[in-house]
Protein backbone atom coordinates (compact mmCIF):
# COMPACT_ATOMS: atom_id res chain seq x y z
CA UNK A 1 0.00 0.00 0.00
CA UNK A 2 2.99 2.13 0.82
CA UNK A 3 4.30 1.81 -2.14
CA UNK A 4 1.48 2.53 -3.90
CA UNK A 5 1.17 5.63 -2.22
CA UNK A 6 4.67 6.45 -3.37
CA UNK A 7 4.08 5.65 -7.32
CA UNK A 8 0.47 7.26 -7.14
CA UNK A 9 2.68 10.54 -5.82
CA UNK A 10 5.67 10.14 -8.02
CA UNK A 11 2.91 10.00 -11.38
CA UNK A 12 1.38 13.76 -10.19
CA UNK A 13 4.71 15.03 -9.29
CA UNK A 14 5.68 13.83 -12.86
CA UNK A 15 2.00 15.31 -14.30
CA UNK A 16 2.57 18.66 -12.44
CA UNK A 17 6.00 19.22 -13.13
CA UNK A 18 4.97 18.54 -16.85
CA UNK A 19 2.31 20.81 -16.77
CA UNK A 20 4.22 24.02 -15.54
CA UNK A 21 7.31 22.82 -17.71
CA UNK A 22 5.26 23.02 -20.95
CA UNK A 23 6.13 25.78 -23.90
CA UNK A 24 4.68 29.33 -23.10
CA UNK A 25 5.43 30.73 -26.63
CA UNK A 26 3.45 31.90 -29.25
CA UNK A 27 -0.41 31.04 -29.64
CA UNK A 28 -1.31 29.65 -26.00
CA UNK A 29 -4.25 27.64 -24.56
CA UNK A 30 -4.65 24.14 -23.14
CA UNK A 31 -7.38 22.90 -26.04
CA UNK A 32 -6.74 24.13 -29.77
CA UNK A 33 -8.94 27.87 -29.43
CA UNK A 34 -9.23 28.31 -33.12
CA UNK A 35 -11.69 25.10 -33.01
CA UNK A 36 -15.65 25.60 -33.90
CA UNK A 37 -15.53 29.32 -34.81
CA UNK A 38 -12.78 29.72 -37.62
CA UNK A 39 -12.79 29.28 -41.31
CA UNK A 40 -9.55 28.84 -43.18
CA UNK A 41 -11.91 27.48 -46.54
CA UNK A 42 -14.63 29.68 -46.50
CA UNK A 43 -14.50 30.46 -50.24
CA UNK A 44 -15.99 26.72 -49.58
CA UNK A 45 -19.25 28.07 -47.85
CA UNK A 46 -22.21 28.83 -49.71
CA UNK A 47 -24.56 30.92 -47.93
CA UNK A 48 -28.19 31.30 -48.90
CA UNK A 49 -29.96 33.91 -51.18
CA UNK A 50 -29.99 37.36 -48.62
CA UNK A 51 -33.72 38.17 -47.37
CA UNK A 52 -33.30 41.94 -45.56
CA UNK A 53 -31.08 44.31 -47.07
CA UNK A 54 -29.10 47.52 -44.92
CA UNK A 55 -28.51 50.38 -46.68
CA UNK A 56 -28.12 54.32 -46.13
CA UNK A 57 -27.59 55.53 -41.86
CA UNK A 58 -28.87 53.51 -39.27
CA UNK A 59 -30.04 55.96 -37.01
CA UNK A 60 -31.94 54.24 -34.08
CA UNK A 61 -31.04 51.22 -32.07
CA UNK A 62 -31.68 47.96 -34.24
CA UNK A 63 -31.28 44.48 -34.21
CA UNK A 64 -29.97 41.87 -36.51
CA UNK A 65 -31.59 38.34 -36.02
CA UNK A 66 -30.05 35.03 -37.29
CA UNK A 67 -33.02 34.04 -39.21
CA UNK A 68 -32.45 36.05 -41.40
CA UNK A 69 -29.31 37.13 -44.24
CA UNK A 70 -28.61 40.65 -44.59
CA UNK A 71 -27.22 42.43 -47.56
CA UNK A 72 -24.75 45.22 -46.89
CA UNK A 73 -24.92 47.87 -49.76
CA UNK A 74 -23.24 51.16 -50.42
CA UNK A 75 -21.89 52.67 -46.96
CA UNK A 76 -24.13 51.93 -44.06
CA UNK A 77 -23.18 54.10 -41.13
CA UNK A 78 -24.76 53.79 -37.52
CA UNK A 79 -24.93 57.37 -36.33
CA UNK A 80 -26.90 59.59 -33.89
CA UNK A 81 -25.51 56.91 -30.74
CA UNK A 82 -27.27 54.64 -31.72
CA UNK A 83 -26.73 50.89 -31.07
CA UNK A 84 -26.50 48.14 -33.66
CA UNK A 85 -26.90 44.95 -32.32
CA UNK A 86 -25.97 41.46 -33.74
CA UNK A 87 -27.02 37.87 -32.66
CA UNK A 88 -24.89 35.00 -32.66
CA UNK A 89 -25.23 33.14 -36.35
CA UNK A 90 -26.01 35.91 -38.39
CA UNK A 91 -24.85 36.34 -41.48
CA UNK A 92 -24.53 39.78 -42.98
CA UNK A 93 -22.92 39.85 -46.88
CA UNK A 94 -21.04 43.00 -48.39
CA UNK A 95 -22.15 43.67 -51.62
CA UNK A 96 -19.91 43.50 -54.44
CA UNK A 97 -21.30 45.70 -56.99
CA UNK A 98 -21.72 48.98 -54.60
CA UNK A 99 -18.49 48.11 -52.28
CA UNK A 100 -20.45 47.78 -48.96
CA UNK A 101 -19.08 48.80 -46.32
CA UNK A 102 -20.36 49.39 -42.59
CA UNK A 103 -19.18 52.62 -40.37
CA UNK A 104 -19.95 53.02 -36.75
CA UNK A 105 -19.67 56.66 -36.10
CA UNK A 106 -18.15 58.13 -33.05
CA UNK A 107 -20.73 57.95 -30.03
CA UNK A 108 -22.45 54.64 -31.77
CA UNK A 109 -21.78 51.53 -30.55
CA UNK A 110 -21.35 47.79 -32.57
CA UNK A 111 -22.31 45.00 -30.63
CA UNK A 112 -21.93 41.81 -32.06
CA UNK A 113 -20.72 39.11 -29.86
CA UNK A 114 -21.20 35.42 -31.13
CA UNK A 115 -20.51 32.29 -30.07
CA UNK A 116 -17.85 29.85 -30.32
CA UNK A 117 -20.07 27.68 -31.75
CA UNK A 118 -22.38 30.44 -33.65
CA UNK A 119 -20.26 33.16 -34.50
CA UNK A 120 -21.13 36.27 -37.13
CA UNK A 121 -20.05 35.94 -40.53
CA UNK A 122 -19.56 39.67 -43.09
CA UNK A 123 -18.41 37.72 -46.08
CA UNK A 124 -18.94 38.74 -49.72
CA UNK A 125 -21.69 37.95 -51.91
CA UNK A 126 -20.01 36.58 -55.09
CA UNK A 127 -20.69 32.90 -55.25
CA UNK A 128 -16.73 33.24 -56.41
CA UNK A 129 -15.39 35.21 -53.55
CA UNK A 130 -11.72 36.93 -53.48
CA UNK A 131 -9.76 39.74 -51.52
CA UNK A 132 -11.40 43.36 -52.21
CA UNK A 133 -15.14 42.35 -52.85
CA UNK A 134 -16.52 44.88 -50.19
CA UNK A 135 -15.33 47.30 -47.94
CA UNK A 136 -14.78 46.62 -44.47
CA UNK A 137 -15.93 47.22 -41.04
CA UNK A 138 -14.71 50.40 -39.37
CA UNK A 139 -15.12 51.34 -36.02
CA UNK A 140 -14.82 55.20 -34.93
CA UNK A 141 -14.14 56.19 -31.02
CA UNK A 142 -13.79 59.03 -29.34
CA UNK A 143 -9.96 58.22 -27.73
CA UNK A 144 -7.11 60.30 -28.41
CA UNK A 145 -4.78 60.04 -31.47
CA UNK A 146 -1.30 62.19 -31.66
CA UNK A 147 -2.45 64.20 -34.47
CA UNK A 148 -2.83 67.54 -34.52
CA UNK A 149 -6.63 67.80 -33.68
CA UNK A 150 -8.99 65.28 -34.51
CA UNK A 151 -9.33 62.69 -37.31
CA UNK A 152 -11.08 62.01 -40.28
CA UNK A 153 -11.63 58.89 -42.45
CA UNK A 154 -13.35 61.04 -45.17
CA UNK A 155 -10.95 59.33 -47.55
CA UNK A 156 -12.03 55.74 -47.97
CA UNK A 157 -15.65 56.60 -49.16
CA UNK A 158 -16.38 58.27 -52.80
CA UNK A 159 -19.58 60.61 -53.19
CA UNK A 160 -20.10 61.28 -49.36
CA UNK A 161 -22.81 64.03 -48.86
CA UNK A 162 -21.53 67.04 -46.69
CA UNK A 163 -23.38 65.84 -43.84
CA UNK A 164 -22.21 62.43 -43.79
CA UNK A 165 -18.83 63.97 -43.26
CA UNK A 166 -19.31 64.47 -39.96
CA UNK A 167 -19.88 60.72 -39.28
CA UNK A 168 -16.37 60.40 -40.26
CA UNK A 169 -14.61 61.70 -37.71
CA UNK A 170 -12.63 60.18 -34.33
CA UNK A 171 -10.65 61.22 -32.02
CA UNK A 172 -11.02 63.18 -28.35
CA UNK A 173 -9.62 63.19 -24.61
CA UNK A 174 -12.13 59.66 -23.67
CA UNK A 175 -9.54 56.80 -23.29
CA UNK A 176 -12.09 55.07 -21.98
CA UNK A 177 -14.82 54.91 -24.17
CA UNK A 178 -16.86 52.58 -25.42
CA UNK A 179 -17.69 51.59 -28.82
CA UNK A 180 -19.12 48.03 -28.22
CA UNK A 181 -18.22 44.18 -28.77
CA UNK A 182 -16.96 42.34 -31.56
CA UNK A 183 -16.22 38.56 -30.41
CA UNK A 184 -16.44 35.56 -31.93
CA UNK A 185 -16.73 37.52 -35.30
CA UNK A 186 -15.24 36.26 -38.90
CA UNK A 187 -14.58 39.04 -41.50
CA UNK A 188 -13.76 38.16 -44.90
CA UNK A 189 -12.77 39.54 -48.31
CA UNK A 190 -12.86 43.03 -47.63
CA UNK A 191 -10.23 45.55 -48.80
CA UNK A 192 -12.07 47.60 -51.88
CA UNK A 193 -9.88 50.14 -53.77
CA UNK A 194 -10.84 53.55 -52.60
CA UNK A 195 -9.91 56.55 -54.96
CA UNK A 196 -6.54 57.68 -53.40
CA UNK A 197 -5.02 54.27 -54.81
CA UNK A 198 -5.55 52.74 -51.03
CA UNK A 199 -7.34 50.09 -49.89
CA UNK A 200 -10.30 49.76 -47.57
CA UNK A 201 -9.08 47.54 -44.28
CA UNK A 202 -10.90 44.35 -43.12
CA UNK A 203 -11.32 46.19 -39.76
CA UNK A 204 -10.18 49.80 -39.16
CA UNK A 205 -10.15 50.65 -35.50
CA UNK A 206 -9.63 54.94 -35.22
CA UNK A 207 -9.63 56.68 -31.57
CA UNK A 208 -11.50 53.22 -29.84
CA UNK A 209 -11.48 53.25 -26.24
CA UNK A 210 -10.35 50.49 -23.68
CA UNK A 211 -13.83 49.39 -22.87
CA UNK A 212 -14.18 48.55 -26.70
CA UNK A 213 -14.27 44.50 -26.38
CA UNK A 214 -12.05 42.97 -29.47
CA UNK A 215 -11.52 39.33 -28.96
CA UNK A 216 -11.87 35.75 -31.01
CA UNK A 217 -12.10 37.95 -34.82
CA UNK A 218 -10.58 36.15 -37.68
CA UNK A 219 -10.11 38.64 -41.03
CA UNK A 220 -9.56 36.50 -44.02
CA UNK A 221 -8.68 37.35 -47.34
CA UNK A 222 -8.28 41.16 -46.72
CA UNK A 223 -7.31 43.06 -50.19
CA UNK A 224 -5.87 45.56 -47.73
CA UNK A 225 -4.52 45.18 -43.72
CA UNK A 226 -6.47 43.03 -41.81
CA UNK A 227 -6.59 44.85 -38.43
CA UNK A 228 -5.74 49.08 -38.68
CA UNK A 229 -5.42 51.13 -35.25
CA UNK A 230 -5.51 54.71 -35.52
CA UNK A 231 -5.07 56.29 -32.29
CA UNK A 232 -6.99 55.22 -29.61
CA UNK A 233 -6.15 52.86 -26.56
CA UNK A 234 -7.65 49.23 -27.30
CA UNK A 235 -6.68 45.51 -26.58
CA UNK A 236 -7.29 42.60 -29.18
CA UNK A 237 -7.13 38.92 -27.96
CA UNK A 238 -7.54 35.78 -30.23
CA UNK A 239 -7.12 37.90 -33.00
CA UNK A 240 -6.33 35.83 -36.54
CA UNK A 241 -5.22 36.79 -39.62
CA UNK A 242 -5.52 34.75 -42.22
CA UNK A 243 -3.84 35.55 -45.88
CA UNK A 244 -3.75 38.64 -46.12
CA UNK A 245 -2.72 40.70 -49.19
CA UNK A 246 -1.32 43.66 -46.61
CA UNK A 247 -0.37 44.02 -43.10
CA UNK A 248 -1.82 41.73 -40.61
CA UNK A 249 -1.77 44.09 -37.75
CA UNK A 250 -0.91 47.98 -38.33
CA UNK A 251 -0.40 50.63 -35.13
CA UNK A 252 0.02 54.24 -35.96
CA UNK A 253 -0.68 57.68 -35.17
CA UNK A 254 -0.37 57.17 -31.60
CA UNK A 255 -2.24 53.69 -30.65
CA UNK A 256 -1.76 52.52 -27.21
CA UNK A 257 -2.97 48.66 -27.82
CA UNK A 258 -2.25 45.39 -26.14
CA UNK A 259 -2.32 42.79 -28.38
CA UNK A 260 -2.14 39.18 -27.07
CA UNK A 261 -3.08 34.85 -28.05
CA UNK A 262 -2.85 36.22 -31.71
CA UNK A 263 -2.11 34.36 -35.10
CA UNK A 264 -1.02 35.87 -38.31
CA UNK A 265 -0.52 33.53 -41.32
CA UNK A 266 1.16 35.17 -44.73
CA UNK A 267 1.39 33.63 -47.81
CA UNK A 268 3.56 34.84 -50.28
CA UNK A 269 0.99 33.76 -52.99
CA UNK A 270 -1.54 36.45 -51.73
CA UNK A 271 0.68 39.23 -50.12
CA UNK A 272 0.88 42.87 -52.10
CA UNK A 273 4.54 43.15 -53.42
CA UNK A 274 5.89 45.52 -50.76
CA UNK A 275 4.85 47.15 -47.06
CA UNK A 276 3.05 44.14 -46.25
CA UNK A 277 4.44 42.73 -42.53
CA UNK A 278 2.40 40.74 -39.86
CA UNK A 279 3.30 43.52 -37.74
CA UNK A 280 3.88 47.23 -38.35
CA UNK A 281 4.66 50.18 -35.37
CA UNK A 282 4.32 53.19 -36.27
CA UNK A 283 3.93 56.70 -34.84
CA UNK A 284 3.06 58.42 -38.06
CA UNK A 285 3.43 58.73 -41.89
CA UNK A 286 4.99 61.77 -42.03
CA UNK A 287 6.20 64.13 -39.11
CA UNK A 288 4.30 67.13 -40.08
CA UNK A 289 1.04 65.21 -39.20
CA UNK A 290 1.77 64.71 -35.39
CA UNK A 291 1.85 66.38 -32.15
CA UNK A 292 4.79 65.34 -30.51
CA UNK A 293 3.47 66.65 -27.17
CA UNK A 294 1.32 63.86 -27.32
CA UNK A 295 1.90 59.86 -26.97
CA UNK A 296 3.84 58.47 -30.01
CA UNK A 297 2.83 54.45 -30.61
CA UNK A 298 3.05 52.18 -28.20
CA UNK A 299 2.22 48.19 -28.62
CA UNK A 300 2.74 45.06 -25.76
CA UNK A 301 2.82 42.22 -28.14
CA UNK A 302 2.47 38.33 -25.71
CA UNK A 303 2.34 35.27 -27.44
CA UNK A 304 1.56 35.87 -30.59
CA UNK A 305 2.57 32.97 -33.39
CA UNK A 306 3.84 34.77 -37.09
CA UNK A 307 4.15 32.42 -39.61
CA UNK A 308 4.90 32.44 -43.58
CA UNK A 309 3.50 29.38 -45.13
CA UNK A 310 5.24 29.07 -48.11
CA UNK A 311 5.67 25.54 -50.06
CA UNK A 312 9.56 26.35 -50.88
CA UNK A 313 10.67 28.67 -48.44
CA UNK A 314 14.01 29.43 -50.25
CA UNK A 315 12.66 30.07 -53.64
CA UNK A 316 10.13 31.89 -52.42
CA UNK A 317 12.71 34.27 -50.36
CA UNK A 318 14.72 34.53 -54.30
CA UNK A 319 11.74 35.77 -55.93
CA UNK A 320 11.10 38.27 -53.36
CA UNK A 321 8.22 37.27 -52.61
CA UNK A 322 8.70 36.94 -48.78
CA UNK A 323 9.60 39.85 -46.48
CA UNK A 324 10.19 40.99 -42.77
CA UNK A 325 7.76 39.78 -40.15
CA UNK A 326 7.67 43.17 -38.12
CA UNK A 327 8.68 46.46 -39.19
CA UNK A 328 9.35 49.08 -36.52
CA UNK A 329 8.94 52.86 -37.21
CA UNK A 330 10.78 55.98 -35.87
CA UNK A 331 9.52 57.14 -32.26
CA UNK A 332 7.68 54.32 -32.04
CA UNK A 333 7.48 51.99 -29.46
CA UNK A 334 7.10 47.91 -29.48
CA UNK A 335 8.00 45.23 -26.28
CA UNK A 336 7.61 41.45 -28.14
CA UNK A 337 7.67 38.75 -25.28
CA UNK A 338 7.05 35.15 -25.60
CA UNK A 339 6.40 35.13 -29.37
CA UNK A 340 7.04 33.25 -32.43
CA UNK A 341 8.09 34.21 -36.12
CA UNK A 342 8.87 31.34 -38.81
CA UNK A 343 9.87 31.69 -42.03
CA UNK A 344 10.47 35.57 -42.71
CA UNK A 345 13.20 37.64 -44.67
CA UNK A 346 14.45 38.65 -42.38
CA UNK A 347 11.96 38.32 -39.06
CA UNK A 348 11.96 41.98 -37.65
CA UNK A 349 13.45 45.44 -39.57
CA UNK A 350 13.71 48.92 -38.13
CA UNK A 351 13.48 52.09 -40.24
CA UNK A 352 16.45 53.20 -40.77
CA UNK A 353 15.68 56.33 -39.38
CA UNK A 354 16.28 54.76 -36.00
CA UNK A 355 19.63 55.28 -34.77
CA UNK A 356 21.01 51.52 -33.09
CA UNK A 357 22.00 52.95 -29.45
CA UNK A 358 20.92 51.90 -26.03
CA UNK A 359 18.17 54.35 -25.60
CA UNK A 360 16.18 53.62 -28.69
CA UNK A 361 17.07 49.81 -28.18
CA UNK A 362 15.44 49.86 -24.91
CA UNK A 363 12.05 51.15 -26.63
CA UNK A 364 11.66 48.01 -28.88
CA UNK A 365 12.33 44.92 -26.50
CA UNK A 366 12.04 41.70 -27.67
CA UNK A 367 12.51 38.69 -25.15
CA UNK A 368 11.80 35.36 -24.71
CA UNK A 369 11.34 34.71 -28.45
CA UNK A 370 11.25 31.80 -30.85
CA UNK A 371 12.64 33.01 -34.41
CA UNK A 372 12.66 30.18 -36.55
CA UNK A 373 14.19 29.54 -39.81
CA UNK A 374 14.06 33.01 -40.82
CA UNK A 375 16.77 34.32 -43.05
CA UNK A 376 18.18 36.36 -40.64
CA UNK A 377 16.54 38.05 -37.52
CA UNK A 378 17.08 41.40 -36.65
CA UNK A 379 18.13 44.03 -39.13
CA UNK A 380 18.14 48.30 -39.59
CA UNK A 381 16.49 48.83 -42.98
CA UNK A 382 18.79 49.18 -45.78
CA UNK A 383 21.66 48.08 -43.74
CA UNK A 384 23.16 44.41 -44.18
CA UNK A 385 25.25 44.56 -40.95
CA UNK A 386 23.29 43.61 -37.89
CA UNK A 387 26.24 42.45 -35.77
CA UNK A 388 25.26 45.19 -32.79
CA UNK A 389 21.45 44.36 -33.14
CA UNK A 390 22.62 40.03 -33.23
CA UNK A 391 24.66 40.84 -30.09
CA UNK A 392 22.34 43.27 -28.32
CA UNK A 393 18.75 40.76 -28.63
CA UNK A 394 21.55 37.42 -28.49
CA UNK A 395 22.78 38.50 -25.04
CA UNK A 396 21.46 35.67 -22.76
CA UNK A 397 19.42 37.98 -20.27
CA UNK A 398 16.74 38.30 -22.97
CA UNK A 399 16.76 34.21 -23.51
CA UNK A 400 15.82 34.51 -27.12
CA UNK A 401 16.17 31.12 -28.78
CA UNK A 402 17.03 30.99 -32.75
CA UNK A 403 16.02 28.04 -34.77
CA UNK A 404 16.38 26.38 -37.78
CA UNK A 405 13.07 24.04 -38.68
CA UNK A 406 10.20 23.66 -41.16
CA UNK A 407 6.96 24.86 -40.10
CA UNK A 408 5.25 21.25 -40.29
CA UNK A 409 7.70 20.24 -37.53
CA UNK A 410 7.45 23.44 -35.59
CA UNK A 411 3.77 23.50 -35.10
CA UNK A 412 1.31 20.95 -34.46
CA UNK A 413 -0.56 20.76 -36.92
CA UNK A 414 -0.79 23.79 -39.49
CA UNK A 415 -1.98 21.44 -42.60
CA UNK A 416 -5.11 20.70 -41.49
CA UNK A 417 -7.52 22.48 -43.65
CA UNK A 418 -10.38 21.75 -41.25
CA UNK A 419 -8.82 22.26 -38.07
CA UNK A 420 -5.04 23.67 -37.86
CA UNK A 421 -3.14 23.96 -34.64
CA UNK A 422 -0.40 26.60 -34.90
CA UNK A 423 0.33 26.06 -31.21
CA UNK A 424 4.02 25.67 -30.97
CA UNK A 425 5.60 21.60 -30.77
CA UNK A 426 9.18 21.48 -29.22
CA UNK A 427 9.78 17.84 -28.02
CA UNK A 428 5.71 17.50 -28.46
CA UNK A 429 4.93 19.25 -25.36
CA UNK A 430 1.87 21.55 -26.17
CA UNK A 431 1.42 25.34 -24.84
CA UNK A 432 -0.66 25.75 -21.84
CA UNK A 433 -0.02 28.12 -19.94
CA UNK A 434 -3.54 30.59 -20.89
CA UNK A 435 -3.40 34.21 -19.08
CA UNK A 436 -6.25 34.35 -16.54
CA UNK A 437 -9.13 36.57 -18.25
CA UNK A 438 -8.91 38.57 -15.28
CA UNK A 439 -5.30 39.69 -15.40
CA UNK A 440 -5.93 40.65 -19.02
CA UNK A 441 -8.54 43.32 -17.51
CA UNK A 442 -6.25 44.79 -15.47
Amino acid sequence: MKRLTQLSFLVLFLVIGNIFGQQEKGIIGQNNWLHNWTDFKPNQQDYDSPTQILTGDITKNTRLYKRDIYLLVGNVFVTNNAILTIEPGTVILGDYASKASLTIAKGSKLIAEGLETDPIVFTSNRSVKRSGDWGGIIILGEAPSNKFGNGSVASFYSDLSSSAYASTNYGGDNIESYSGILKFVRIEYTGKRIKTGDYFNGLLLAGVGIKTTIENVMISYAGGNSIEIIGGEVNLYKIVSYRSSNSDYKFNFGAQCWIDNSLAVRSPYTSSSSGARCLQVMSYDKKEEVDFSKKGTSVLATNLTLVNDSENLQSDIDKGLVKEAVFIGENALLAMDKSVISGFNPAVLLEDKINVNQENLEKIKFANMYFNNCNGNIFVENNANNEDLENWYGNTSFFNVYAKSFNSETFIDLNNDKRPDFRLRINKILATNELDPDLRSN
